[in-house]
């Protein structure tokens, strides 16, 4: 839907602008794009290491073309919660095996679209080690797990501050390539109306470029990411209220529920769902 999205907008103003009768070959202004988009490229050369760079990139790609999280993710992450804890509840020691090494668990590899997500893997694997090395209170594990979640989302949401703040800039560079267009114009006065005409309309097209794409299409991107973030800020919050209940010596089950109630209703899965899947994922484990 995104890159829908920005199709409508295209579409929208350039088809807006066709209609009144503009001529579009004046909005394509090479030299007008190398000015704002190279001046906000160099920006962010300047003001981002290479390390958030690349993240901007990997968010932006997945801003596009992913989606949030789905009700199946959310059943397939309940279920893994639940073998885990199960197993805790039987034998802790035994767990290790599984929490050190979880691309070689049995447990972890039937559910790999959890796997697949590295972050979520180390936060569960990290918390049960916890519990299984030296047991803390809940209160202190609440501690560590909110201690490491605030430094996860602090560091993936720099890349959307990041893009939104080049958004913010690109307004002003869109100015700053019509200031050099109309001071190549002024060297254009004894050359005709016409002539003056285009280079005044070019000069134009900068500020219309870079209003455009600030908002037309990178702030609309940025505001993605940090929809994206916040999404994926829940599955964490899921994960915690889940391990959290098993610190404080919850059946299994019950851990489960705590965490289906932290889920967002839309993408919810029923009680009577994950009573069914986590009693046969019982049965087959």
């Amino acid at each position: 839907m995104t890159v829908v999205g920005f199709i409508v907008v295209s579409i929208c103003v350039f088809g807006g602008f066709l209609l009144e009768g503009g001529d579009i070959q004046v909005l394509i202004q090479p030299i007008e794009m190398l000015i704002i988009c190279g001046a906000a490229g160099g920006s962010l050369l300047i003001s981002s290491p290479m390390s958030e760079i690349k993240a901007i990139i990997h968010q932006s790609l997945h801003a596009l073309t992913g989606n949030g999280k789905t009700k199946e993710e959310y059943t397939e992450l309940l279920l893994l919660l639940f073998e885990l804890i199960k197993t805790a509840k039987g034998n802790l020691l035994g767990l290790e095996a599984h929490v050190e090494n979880p691309e070689g668990s049995d447990i972890f590899k039937r559910y790999p679209g959890v796997l697949s997500n590295h972050h979520v893997i180390h936060f569960i694997c990290d918390t049960l080690k916890v519990q299984i090395s030296s047991p803390v209170s809940p209160y202190d594990l609440e501690d560590l797990m909110d201690a490491d979640l605030n430094t996860t989302h602090h560091e993936e949401a720099i890349a959307p501050a990041t893009v939104t703040r080049i958004g913010d800039a690109m307004p002003g560079l869109g100015i700053v390539a019509a200031v050099l267009g109309v001071v190549i114009t002024m060297g254009k006065l004894s050359q005709g109306k016409e002539v003056i005409g285009h280079s005044v309309a070019a000069a134009l097209v900068g500020t219309f470029l870079g209003i455009l794409i600030s908002y037309g299409y990178i702030q609309p991107l940025s505001a993605k990411m940090n929809t994206l973030l916040d999404e994926e800020g829940q599955f964490f919050k899921v994960t915690k209220a889940a391990l959290l209940a098993f610190a404080k010596d919850a059946s299994p089950k019950v851990c489960v529920e705590f965490a289906r109630r932290t889920i967002p209703p839309e993408v919810r899965p029923s009680f009577t769902e994950i009573d069914e899947a986590t009693t046969n994922a019982g049965k087959a484990a």
